[in-house]
This record gives C-alpha cells, structure tokens and sequence, in this order.
C-alpha cells in the first residue's frame, strides 16, 4: 500500500468550460445544450413503443447533419433507430414496408462505411442478420431493397470478423426475441462460415448452441440424491477480448459436448451461460435476482393493491365514501389515484390534439411538446409516481406540511424519468454480476497486477452490461419541470378530503370537500416562495398512519448484495439507475467522473463502494420491538416526539400592549414554539418511515449500496433507515452475520457500552471498570427496558446503549461468554479527524498531542480544554458584572463549544460560530430562548479567542489551501486569453458591456485528485436562472448545461474543508479495502469505523497502517505539484490581485517591480462577487438546487431559499474599471506566484502506532 500511494500520480485534466458566448462549437465538446439535450430526448419518447418514428428519424437527421448532440449519440442510438425501422416493418406499417427496410439497410450501410462517429456492434449485426433473415428473397415475406446495398449472412459475417465481432454474441444478442429466430441465426451464420472455410467460426456457433441445449441440474447441490436429469459439465470456454473489454471469439478445448437426449435449444439458458463466461464471476442466482427485482418494478403496484384492498375493506363495511375523513391515509390515496389516471388520460389525449394542431400550425417549438415524454409510461403508473413522490415530499426544504413548488414538480419530473429509464434496464433479462470486489486468491489490488485485474474484471462487465441494455437519454431541467407540473396540476385538480368539525354554537356536525393539496407563498429570508401545502387532515394522517406505501425503492435497503459498480453510472440498485457520485446538477463533475472512470483511475474507489455496499445487515428485533411500543404509545420517549406535541404554548403576558420589551420576549417565545411544534411534527414523520421500513425487512438480511459526495466521501443511498443516520436508526441495526467475541471483543463491547453512555474521556481500563460497576443496571435495562430503571434512556445515545445493553447481557449469560457470537457493529471514532489529518500534514507535535496521534495514557480532549479556558474567561468577567457572564458562568460543557472548536479549522466565522454556539445553548433547555442569539455572540468571540494559537500548523495549512485556490479561481486558461480577444461578442449585449473580458474568461474551478485517484472538482459558481411558466406559477430552474463564472471567494473558502473531507473519505476506503482483503466486516460513517467486537485489534491495526501509508506519501508536496501540472498554462490578471488576501504574495520575478509596485500603492481591494455569496452551494449535500418567485416579480433571487441576497457596499473606485489603469491587460503566471508550502514540523506520523487512543 505504502508503494502503490507513492506512485506517479495520473490526473484527468479537462479544459475549464467555456463562457456561455464563446464559440457554439467549441463548447459543444466539453457539454451539450439544454435545446439539443430536449431534441435527443424527444427523440428516445418517439421511438418509445413506436410512438412517432418518423418524427424521431426526422430529428436525428437534423442532429446527425448538424453534428450537435455528438457528445450523446452513441451507438446504442443508432441500435434503437435500426430496431425501430425492423418493428415499422415487420408489424406497425405493413403497408410501407419497403421504406422502412430501405431505411434500415441506408443507415446501416453508413455506419459501416466510416462517415458515422459510430461503429457497428453485437447488436448492430444481430438486428440487421434478423432484417435479413425475415425479408430475405427466400422468406415468408420478401421484399426487394434496390436503392442501396442489402448484405446477407455471408457479408455480414465478413464484417463481423472484420471488427472482431464475436458471432457467438451475435446469436445470442437480446434482438433475438425467440428461440427459433436464434436457432436460424446460427444455422445461416454457420452456412455462410463452412463456404468461407472458417472453421474457427463453425465451432464457435456449434459451442453457442450446445450451450443454448445444456438443462440445469436442479439438485446439483443436494448429496446423495440422483438428478432427473444428466447433463455433462459445460466445457471450458476461453474467451479472447480487446482492450476495450469487447469479445472477439470464443472458443474451447475440444468439441462441444452434446447432452443427452433430445433437448430443445433455449435462448435464456445460452444467454445465462455466456454472461457466466464473460463476467469470468459468478452471477446472481435468478431466485435472488427476481426478489430484488420484483421490490424494485413492483412498489407502484403493491401500493395500488394495498390502497384497492384498504377501500373495498370499508365498502364492505358500509362505509360511505363521505366518511373519507374517518378512514386512513391508504384509502384516501386510493380514491385519489382512481380519479388522477382519468384525468390524465384525458388530459394526455386533449394535449396530443392540441399538439398535433400547433404542430401543423407551426406554432409551437418541436422540443416543447410534452406527449411523447408523458406516453413512455401508463396513466396508472404516472398517476401513483404523482402521488408518492409528494407524499415522500412532505416537509421538505423547510416547509411546514408541505413542500417548495420547483422541487416538487422537479421531483415528479425526475421520478417519471427515473421509472421509465428502469423499465428499460427490465426490459432484458441482463445477467448481473455478483458483488465480489476482492475474491480470495485475488491479487492484491495495491499492486500493479491485482490493480489491472481489477480494472480489466470491471471493463468486460461494464461492456457487456451496456451492450444489453437499452439506449436512454438524460432529460433537461425543462422537460423535467414541465412534466412535474403537468401531473402536479392534474393531481391537484382531483385530490380531495372530506373533513368534519363541530359547530361551537349548535353542536351540529358540519362536513366541507376540501382539496388534499392547495398552492400557497411563504417568505423565507426575505424571498416570496411558492409552496405546495397539505390539507391539515392529510398532514395530520401523515404522521400516524402507516406509509411504507409512500416510499420508491431507490429509498429502500437491497435484498441482494448491490450491483458492483461498472462504471459511473452503473452500479448499486439492479434496475434504478443512479449515479457513483452525488453532483448536485454540476456537468463539470460529470466530465470529470467519466473521463476518469473510462480512464481506468477509479478501479479502487469503485472496489470501496462495493465493500461497504456488500456489507450484510439485519434489523434488531428485541430494539424493534421496545421501539414500537414506544411509537404506538405516542408518548415522548428517548428521541422519540410525542404524536400530541406537549410543550405548552407560551403564555401572554397582560402588559404586553404597554411594555414592548415583554412583548418582544412573548414573540420570541412564541416563534420557538410553533417552530418546536413543527419540528416534532417532522420528526415524527421521518421516524414513522424508519419503523414502516424496520417492520418491512424484519427477518431479512439487506444491503445499502453506497456512492459518494463530490469529495469522495461515502453515503448509503437509501436516505431513510441506515447507518449513517440518527440513535434510532443505528440501533435499529445489526450486522448480518454473527462472530465469537473472543476475551479482547468481550472487553471492547464492555468499552463501546461505556462510550455510547458517554463515558467517553476515561482510560479504556477506567471506562470497563464503569461497566462492571453498572452491571445491575446494565441487566435490568436489557431485561426490563420500559418498566425497570430507565439507566440506558440517559446515554447520549440512548437506542445503541439498550442494544449494546441486550447483547452484553446476552454474552455474560451464555455459557462461554468469549464464545458468544456478537453481530453487534461496535465503533472506532476518531479524536477530531479534521484536526488529526491537518496535524500529520504538517507534522504539528501540539496538534497531534491534542487530538491523539501521539501516545498517551490518557485520551486527550481538545473541546474540554477549550470549554474550560472559555468558563475561566467567562469567570474574570463575572467579576466584572458583565450580564451574560452572569446568564452562561457554568453552563459552558465540552458540547457547546466541540462544533465551533471542530470547525475552526475548516475556516468558521464569527457568524458561524454564533450560529452553532446559539442552537447549542437552545438545546440546554435551562437558558431563555430569546437570550441565546446574544449569549451565542459572546460566547462566539470567547471561543474563537481562546483557541489562539492551539492550532498554528493547521491554520498554517489552511491559509495555503485558500491561497492557492483564490488564485486557481482567478486565473484563465492562456488559449482561452488568446481567443477572447480574437472572437467578436456573440450579442449587441455583450458588445455593449463595460465589463472587462478577462473576468467573463474566470471560468477556472480549484480541481485536485485524491490519492485513489477520484478527480475533485468544486461546483461553486454564480448560478443562472431559467424561467419557465407553469400552471401554478412561475418557476425559476437552474440549467447545469449554461457555464457560468466562478465565485472566487467561495473556491477558496470552501477548499480547505473539502481537501480535508477527501482524504478522511480516502482513508475510508483504503481501511474498508484492507478490512475486506483480511477478512473483516467493515462499515463506516465518515470518521467512524464499524465492525464486529472480536475483530477490533485487527480493525485497529488496519486504521493505522492505512493512516501512516496515507500521510507518508507527501500528500502536500503531491497536490502542489498537481497544480503545477494541471494549471501550467494558466494566466492571472494582475488587476485582480489587489486587496487584502494577496498582499503577503511573493510576486518578484513574475512581475515586472513598476507593476508590483502598482499593486502595493493600491489600498482599495477588490470587490468580491458579493452578489455570488448567495448563489453557493453549502458544503455539505441538499437539495436546493432551484429557485421559485411568484408571477410577477422581476427577477429570480439566487438561492432565495437559502441565504438572502447582499447588498453591495459601496467604496471607492478599482483601478481594474479605469481605462487608463496601469495594470490593465497584464497578466502573471499562476504557477509562478504560487505560494510555498508551509515547513513541516517534527511530528513523525508512525508514532500513532503507539497512540491507543487515535482511534478510539
């Protein structure tokens, strides 16, 4: 591992994106644009099920002569186009079959000749052997084709072994759609190689029907049992590739053998067979296969059959549908659903007219039409995608019982897509691969062998995963929100509940319809917002009833091991596409995955994700049910928010009209509670869905396939019950396999009790002595959770103690308690992992004594110093009168102060700070709420002085991070300096703008590589806005594919951070990947390493090693010279280095002095991207990735719902406006201004072996 770290690095360097008026041309081979994007998507609706043929040929002309859309043109396309013109003529249009086979042949012919960016493939010549095969002179129905070439089998043949074409492929290839059509296919190819002489290919094709004869031995595995059928063995198939993974021929040892007696060739069977060969693993067993699959197609129509089942129930009861307001949540969405797939039938046949009339008209752009998208599935299926996806929605983005309108209506449209894209990959019964990353007799993948092994393993996958799937595009933003609201309106339109109240006065009960969903605005920081917002009834109902039925199975735990991921977008779920990282809409970070996945660089993280995805789990029943209780009580209880909310409103005070400070008091107050009301409202829908899905998987062993963020860190994809979430969830969950404890895992379970019961800080000695001497208690809460003593509900973490209670009780009552197998994930937590990587980095001998790398007898804990010296501070104070000294002297514990102490580093302001510091002391409980956000203040300044200089090399670090990035995020590539002054402006607009070319050419994004080779690209720029009208509102899109400048100030404030958050992922994976490789079950939650108690020394001994090997490969040296390579021809304009955060750099010999000089007489710095501050994305992942304004207003906000917008300040004039400035049009090398790194102190990072408490 040491050795493989310290290799040559290889980078993917991609040139930055190109301002949006810059060359069409030259853009269009980095990104596509959203029009072209439309029309390629149009074109897969048409060619959907036959839709419009001829609509989606007269499209892809167009595309092919104009050369847009090359980028997502593959040759999948081209299959689909040649399929479709096979089905026009074999079934739909009888009438015009000549045309469409002409067709056919044409486009053929075309790619065979060159002039295509494509090549043909299996597939290719698998449909044009069938086109033959149906229309040939000697067929049932023959049709003569005189306007271009027809190629029999012979010719076809010659070009299959041309492009080294495998024919055994060809035959077997999913255009085949029966046995008896591959049985011809074979005897005509067979044919055609004995005139040849090509014996090669004659045995191949006898190899491929013998295995298509081979029967299953469905006992094969039982002992002593005689099969019903004899089978000889399948003979050893070798297989010759290219380097692309593609199958040239396949061939065995000797002749194919035949099985006994007289078995019919089964196109299913060789298919199976040859995915067995290729894959050169084993696949998943059908049996496993279809569970999974039948969770994954089946959740629309398990929640139809539930909801049809829950209304008849009441029907035979009697019940009329008036008393909709008596039943539950299910039958409501049944009515709602019955009535929703008419309206939209109708709806989609009214649109198809009116389209059809514009169309003629000409009217109405061809990539605006919405039917052939909204025809890709059934009105059932779209009316329950409608329906779920707002009922999952609700309370999302902050909105009380309900939801923003743009992500609503973005969500629909991304779930109708997602559905359509899955009944694609369904549609074939594809062979999937087992999840095995690391097989024993593997090489190791630290080396250069094992490496290209695994590289090569998952490139035949990948290949023959993509050669029999269909072809589906990606849909724009536009056609996403245009979908989403059309359904959105529809399911407004009908969705309707009956609510019954009594009249104070009469007593007379009174019954009103009234709609399920109603449109609203809200303002939030200071923005008008559109909402969607529930009927009270339905919100009320949402957090009672059962709603398992609400969930996709993208948001559900797996059956089967995950899908070992093939590439960037394959891999995880069987059927639901997703993705190996989380880009939220950022192209940049798209590119740079693939490149690098096609690159071959990703192999390792692609192998982690397997690991943790592969990771057994199962849910705790003795938990489960203490949980239920609990939740069916609806009481408050350990976490758990009562189903009544029980604080008691606050009470008005009777001088409020006079006294204003009172009534400032009483709002305040009164905010808190309506906010703490809405808060246990959603909490207690979030925990409704973890119950629904424990009850749900309660027996079964499941998976969580995992992917990353854009730093590499690693998250479980199903967002609800894993984990990585809450107390609940986690104690919710066990490994699925248990291991014997052993004496050293009885002694770490004893440890992780006392660490869940926060006893924390003490000797590991000290902290199982505590569980000796809370042994009766221990029991008793195992024994007698809710009626006993309580002790387990004071833990910090109250669910993980009561299991760790369960099992450690469980373990002293076996007989052999070391024998006593555990399935009990038990946790090693790093000491401030930021802290710990930022002290090995600089080698800082201060840093690493405060957060464990160096050896100690104690643990040491930095928090508790800071609270300490902050309460000491707090106390010279209190001497002094001061007021809040008074209010918080005391109250300051290690937990107020750990998040400000912990983000310190990662460059937290005074704002932050108090932010953090204010929800905290609310917490408390014991201080005023409306005295928090000032005691916050001052605490925040009492904090932040107090770290001082704790951690100079880590600040040191930092500010070279920052440094480097605000210059990275400066400069401009010099080809693109040279050509921005060479291009007229695209636009009057732009030839009238004062804004000097060179900041529009800041395009530039801080991209570095981790040591796994995951390419790092941060997505912060100034985000533009698309408005598109819909029938609830205006809504305002952000369009991924439109560049747009970075924000320098964000680049380099997010950067330190983010270089820390991607090497704590990669010490993740290389920790799972070594685990995995010994042997170990291995989970993880950032910097929280999980597996079973016996195997913790060994863990242990693997978070050190991978640690160590980690920082001695020169992480520093290597990103600088990273961006030295990567930014080599990047140019800075030296107007831009005024201001405050460029006076210490080090400009002689980059400038000329009269130029230096310039910039240090400028006192005035540069004006930030003020209005940018608002347009960035947080650090951590969310979904805000879209804007919504009511009809009307003038122009969209950036990000309203997340930070409101600056206003810009006003100072003196910058040089870099003037026309007569002296630095204008002058510009320095990025890398001869690069700051150097900082000197690395003495701390030798191999002594964490000696450091017990490192990870602890």
């Amino acid at each position: 591992m040491h050795g493989f770290l310290r290799r040559p690095a290889e980078y993917t360097i991609l040139h930055p994106p190109l301002p949006e008026d810059a060359a069409a041309e030259a853009q269009d081979y980095l990104i596509t644009d959203s029009p072209t994007q439309d029309l390629v998507s149009i074109m897969e609706a048409c060619l959907h099920n036959l839709h419009d043929v001829s609509r989606a040929k007269e499209i892809f002309e167009r595309l092919r002569d104009s050369k847009r859309g090359d980028q997502i043109m593959d040759v999948r396309l081209y299959n689909h186009f040649l399929s479709a013109y096979y089905d026009m003529a074999a079934s739909k249009e009888p009438s015009r079959r000549a045309d469409w086979l002409e067709e056919a042949w044409l486009l053929y012919n075309e790619m065979e000749s060159g002039r295509e960016r494509v090549q043909p493939t299996t597939n290719t010549y698998a449909i044009m052997l069938r086109t033959w095969l149906s229309f040939n002179p000697d067929s049932e129905t023959p049709v003569n084709i005189t306007a271009t070439e027809v190629h029999d089998p012979m010719s076809l043949l010659r070009s299959m072994i041309a492009r080294q074409v495998a024919p055994a492929l060809v035959v077997a290839d999913r255009a085949f759609a029966t046995n008896e059509e591959a049985t011809a296919a074979i005897k005509a190819l067979s044919r055609a190689a004995v005139q040849m002489g090509l014996s090669s290919v004659v045995n191949e094709l006898g190899l491929a029907d013998s295995l298509g004869r081979q029967v299953d031995d469905p006992l094969e595995d039982v002992p002593e049992a005689i099969p019903v059928t004899k089978t000889k063995d399948i003979p050893n198939v070798q297989v010759k590739r290219t380097e692309d993974g593609s199958i040239t021929q396949l061939t065995t040892d000797g002749p194919a053998p035949r099985p006994e007696g007289d078995i019919p060739f089964n196109l299913e069977t060789l298919r199976r067979h040859l995915g067995q060969v290729i894959l050169a693993r084993r696949v998943l067993s059908e049996d496993l296969v279809l569970r999974q699959r039948l969770l994954e197609q089946s959740v629309y129509n398990v929640a139809v059959e539930r909801m049809r089942h829950q209304a008849e129930l009441f029907d035979q009861l009697g019940l009329p549908s008036r008393s909709l307001h008596s039943v539950d949540l299910r039958t409501w969405m049944w009515h709602w659903h019955t009535k929703l797939q008419s309206r939209i039938e109708a709806e989609i046949n009214n649109l198809e007219v009116e389209e059809r009339i514009l169309a003629r008209l000409r009217k109405k752009k061809e990539n605006a039409q919405l039917t052939p998208f909204l025809k890709l599935l059934k009105p059932e299926k779209l009316s329950l995608i409608t329906i779920l996806e707002l009922m999952h929605l609700h309370g999302s983005g902050g909105v009380q019982d309900g939801m923003k309108t743009a992500r609503a209506l973005l969500a629909v449209g991304r779930a109708v897509e997602s559905e359509h894209k899955a009944e694609m990959c369904k549609k074939n019964n594809i062979a999937v691969p087992n999840s095995n990353p690391t097989r024993p007799g593997d090489q190791n993948v630290f080396t250069n062998l094992g490496y290209r092994d695994l590289h090569a393993r998952r490139v035949i996958a990948r290949k023959y995963m993509e050669d029999s799937e269909e072809w589906t595009t990606e849909w724009s933003q536009l056609v996403r929100v245009k979908i989403g609201s059309f359904l959105v309106d529809c399911l407004m339109d009908v969705a309707t509940v009956q609510r019954t109240i009594k009249d104070p006065r009469t007593g007379e009960k009174i019954t009103e319809e009234q709609p399920a969903f109603f449109h609203s605005y809200e303002y939030q920081r200071g923005h008008r917002l559109g909402v969607i917002k529930f009927n009270p009834a339905v919100a009320e109902r949402m957090s009672k009833d059962p709603i398992a039925d609400t969930l996709h199975p993208r948001h559900l735990p797996m059956l089967v091991k995950p899908k070992p991921w093939l590439s960037y977008n394959n891999g995880g779920y069987l059927y639901n596409r997703t993705w190996a990282m989380r880009f939220k809409e950022s192209r940049e970070q798209e590119l740079y995955l693939r490149h690098a996945s096609d690159a071959g660089r990703l192999e390792l993280v692609f192998a982690g994700l397997d690991v943790l995805g592969s990771t057994p789990w199962r849910i705790n029943r003795q938990v489960f049910d203490v949980v239920l209780k609990v939740w069916n009580s609806g009481d408050r209880f350990c976490k758990i928010p009562p189903a009544v909310p029980d604080e008691p409103e606050p009470e008005r005070p009777p001088n409020m009209e006079f006294d204003k400070k009172a009534k400032i008091v009483y709002l305040e107050r009164y905010k808190a509670w309506q906010q703490a009301k809405a808060a246990n409202h959603s909490d207690r829908c979030s925990i409704n869905y973890k119950v629904e899905i424990a009850r749900a998987f309660l027996g079964d062993t499941i998976y969580l396939p995992h992917n990353v963020d854009f730093r590499g860190r690693a998250y479980p994809i199903p967002p609800h019950l894993s984990h990585i979430g809450d107390d609940l969830s986690r104690g919710l969950l066990l490994f699925g396999e248990a291991k014997p404890l052993g004496a050293r895992g009885l002694r770490w379970l004893k440890i992780h009790l006392a660490n869940l019961a926060g006893y924390d800080k003490a000797s590991f000695d000290e902290r199982v002595e505590f569980v000796h001497e809370h042994l009766d208690d221990i029991f008793d809460s195992a024994e007698r959770p809710l009626e006993g003593r309580r002790w387990w509900t004071k833990a910090d973490d109250p669910w993980q103690c009561l299991a760790t209670c369960i099992e450690l009780k469980a373990a002293l009552d076996s007989p052999d308690p070391e024998a006593y197998e555990c399935a009990l994930p038990v946790h090693q937590d790093g000491t401030c992992n930021g802290l710990q990587h930022y002290a090995a980095l600089g080698g800082d001998a201060v840093g690493a004594a405060q957060v464990n790398l160096a050896a100690a007898d104690r643990p040491s804990d930095v928090y508790t110093y800071v609270a300490r010296m902050v309460e000491e501070a707090i106390q010279r104070d209190l001497e002094e009168g001061h007021p809040f000294a008074k209010l918080l002297a005391g109250k300051i514990s290690r937990k107020v102060v750990k998040q400000t102490v912990m983000t310190t580093v990662y460059g937290v302001t005074f704002i932050g700070a108090r932010d953090q510091i204010e929800r905290q002391l609310k917490d408390r409980g014991d201080i005023p709420p409306e005295q928090c956000w000032l005691g916050g203040a001052y605490l925040a300044k009492k904090v932040l002085a107090s770290i001082g200089d704790l951690f100079q090399g880590a600040k040191e670090i930092q500010t070279w991070l920052n440094t480097c990035a605000r210059l990275i995020a400066k400069s401009i590539p010099q080809d693109r300096l040279i050509q921005s002054f060479e291009e007229p402006p695209a636009s009057a607009k732009a030839r009238k703008s004062k804004t000097p070319r060179w900041k529009k050419e800041q395009m530039t994004s801080v991209v570095w590589t981790t040591p796994l080779g995951l390419p790092i690209v941060q997505p912060y720029r100034a985000v533009k806005r698309k408005q598109v009208m819909t029938a609830l509102q205006t809504v305002f899109i952000s369009d991924p594919n439109v560049p747009s400048t970075v924000n320098s100030q964000k680049q380099a404030s997010a950067f330190p951070p983010n270089f820390i958050h991607s090497l704590d992922a990669t010490h993740m994976m290389l920790t799972a990947l070594e685990c995995r490789s010994q042997g170990l079950t291995f989970a993880s939650v950032h910097d929280s390493y999980w597996t079973h108690a016996g195997s913790i020394d060994q863990m242990n001994a693997i978070i050190r090693e991978t640690f160590i090997a980690l920082h001695s490969s020169d992480v520093l040296g290597g990103l600088e010279r990273e961006f030295r390579e990567r930014y080599a021809n990047h140019k800075i304009p030296l107007v831009s280095l005024r201001g405050t955060p460029m006076k210490k750099l080090n400009l002689e010999g980059a400038a000329d002095p009269q130029d230096i000089e310039a910039l240090k007489d400028t006192s005035s710095a540069e004006p930030e991207q003020s209005e940018d501050d608002a347009t960035l994305a947080p650090l951590e992942e969310d979904d805000a990735d879209v804007d919504v304004e009511a009809e009307g207003e003038a122009e969209a906000p950036a990000e309203a719902e997340e930070v409101p917008k600056k206003k810009r300040r006003r100072g003196k004039a910058t040089g870099f406006d003037v026309p007569n400035d002296p630095l204008a049009g002058k510009f320095v090398n990025l890398v001869d201004i690069l700051p150097p790194l900082p000197q690395k102190g003495k701390f030798d990072v191999k002594a964490i072996k000696e450091s017990q408490y490192f990870f602890s």
